[in-house]
């Protein structure tokens, strides 16, 4: 065995052992999410941007908006298209290079929040139906990673999309070309979908787990709710299995998390 697995066995040992006493390795208890804070507006020449620290997790999302054609199954919706850059400084397990398994997991579970949930009305972002629709890019840039990326770039990505002003455009049906104004109007969005990560270690479940406990959990949900009470998403990683009883005691948690959560994103885009 190696120093590093020694290493992590013995961190595993000492965090069940906490766990067993009801505690966690950062004096936190097992509902609680570590300080979490949000900024909206942070990148000048993107359309909408959030940044968002939860705990030593730091992450930073910009929207950007391009005319282009809908997809030819859906010729009344607007696009949605997510990008995840895990930065290689922000972690020595990030390295350069086409996005590995995580940065696709990550990007998904994050798309398929907003998506799934309907937080953006997708309608409304068709200027000519099957020819010219808005095209929305989320582009998350992970900075540091202290654990828990899933919530922080989920909550990140609507931060953002809620700070979005797009270009007002007008259409001439006969010549077909396409005005951009000066004039903005914000983005539709009509749900907060909030993604909330619990890892299983030991006989344990914890909320928004810090990156020493993810190296040594047996498994993790994340669990994507909005303000209706909707589950948008529910994403499972690692080996480890949960039963019945430990996902209905995770959509409880996530539910209740995730009104709060939601109430802070509405405080920092000014929408509280």
């Amino acid at each position: 065995m190696s120093e590093m697995e020694v290493m992590a066995s013995i961190m595993r040992d000492h965090i069940i052992e906490l766990l067993r006493e009801g505690k966690r390795i950062d004096g936190r208890s097992f509902e609680d999410y570590r300080d979490l804070e949000i900024k909206v507006n942070v990148i000048e020449k993107a359309e909408g941007s959030a940044w968002v620290k939860l705990g030593d997790t730091q992450v930073l999302v910009g929207i950007k908006a391009e005319l282009g054609e809908p997809f030819p199954d859906l010729p009344d919706r607007g696009v949605i298209t997510t990008n995840v850059e895990l930065v290689p400084l922000a972690s020595p397990t990030f390295e350069p290079g086409p996005p590995d398994e995580n940065a696709i997991e990550l990007a998904r579970v994050v798309d398929r929040g907003i998506r799934e949930s309907q937080a953006v009305d997708l309608e409304k972002l068709v200027i000519v139906p099957g020819k010219l629709v808005r095209v929305i890019f989320i582009d998350v840039h992970v900075l540091d990673h202290g654990g828990n990326l899933l919530d922080a770039s989920g909550i990140g990505a609507i931060a953002a999309l809620l700070s979005t002003k797009l270009p007002r455009v007008n259409y001439n049906e006969e010549t077909g070309e396409v005005e951009v104004l000066d004039e903005y109007e914000p983005l539709p969005v009509n749900h907060v979908p909030i993604p909330v990560t619990f890892a299983k270690i030991g006989n344990s479940i914890i909320v928004d787990p810090n990156l020493d406990e993810e190296r040594v959990m047996d498994g993790r949900l994340t669990i994507t709710t909005d303000e209706t009470g909707h589950i948008s998403a529910a994403q499972k990683g690692e080996a480890g299995a949960f039963k019945l009883e430990e996902v209905m005691y995770a959509l409880e948690v996530a539910l209740k998390k995730g009104n709060e959560i939601k109430e802070k994103v509405l405080k920092a885009v000014g929408k509280a």
